[in-house]
């Protein structure tokens, strides 16, 4: 179900309002009939209307799909990282012999198509001591590291020893596209804020000063466009809301 947007409303409303009266003042400036002023600012803020309701949607949908991927990603290796080493390493395995490849326990690690993979997940970035004891530990074998990151002098030093990486992202994408992502995941369910919290942020005592300056703004505005009254309405909304906002909003949140 797609989620409704009071902003992308909003914007498209004033997008059409604005193209309608445009164009309303200029071809009357031109001294068109009043009707036919009527019906071609009409047609205008409906073509506007659509193209932005059409261009912000599609953005909108990029955005959300990009966060929920991001949210997947991060839940995923989150797991990873707590996960049992076992049980990362068969999930991995998993993904893998899915992709197509020729895949199989060897140990402590994974061998594919003749080439190491060694799961090394954690929370913090690979560092490049972790490399240097896989260097002593596997010496010439051809290897390649799964881990959530690498710091700068990991990824050099796997660079320079010939050694591959698979990062976070290409784990992510390893398992989505297999649909081999292990469930549940550990810590899997993300808090997310509530519409209250999401109220309290928005009208909290802080926004008081950025609601007051852009009134303010909105007022001063209006004293050099053709058609004044949206940005009067709309500023002295905004004073308002900043002075309710100042002596009844609630406490500051972080």
């Amino acid at each position: 179900m797609k989620r409704f947007c009071l902003a992308d409303v909003l914007d498209v409303l004033f997008y059409t309002l604005s193209a309608c009266f445009v164009t309303f003042g200029i071809l009357r400036y031109f001294r068109q009939s009043l009707w036919v002023c009527l019906l071609i600012s009409l047609l205008v803020a409906a073509v506007t209307g659509a193209g932005s309701g059409f261009v912000l949607s599609r953005a909108r949908r990029k955005k959300v799909k990009g966060k929920r991927e991001k949210e997947e990603r991060d839940a995923l290796l989150l797991h990873l990282a707590l996960e049992k080493e076992e049980r990362v390493r068969a999930a991995l395995l998993t993904a893998l012999v899915a992709d197509g490849g020729e895949a199989n326990l060897k140990g402590d690690v994974l061998e594919r198509d003749g080439e190491l993979v060694i799961p090394l997940f954690t929370m913090e970035p690979l560092s490049a001591d972790a490399v240097a004891r896989l260097l002593r530990s596997y010496g010439e074998e051809r290897f390649t590291v799964a881990c959530n990151a690498v710091t700068a002098e990991a990824e050099k030093l796997l660079l320079r020893f010939q050694k591959g990486i698979l990062r976070g992202d290409d784990v992510y994408a390893l398992f989505a596209r297999t649909g081999t992502t292990p469930h549940p995941l550990i810590c899997g369910q993300l808090p997310r804020r509530s519409v209250k919290a999401n109220l309290k942020r928005s009208f909290s005592k802080k926004n008081a000063r950025p609601f007051f300056l852009s009134g303010c703004l909105l007022l001063i505005m209006s004293l050099f466009t053709l058609f004044p009254l949206y940005y009067l309405i709309s500023g002295c909304v905004l004073l308002v809301t900043a002075v309710l906002v100042r002596a009844i909003g609630f406490a500051e949140v972080t």
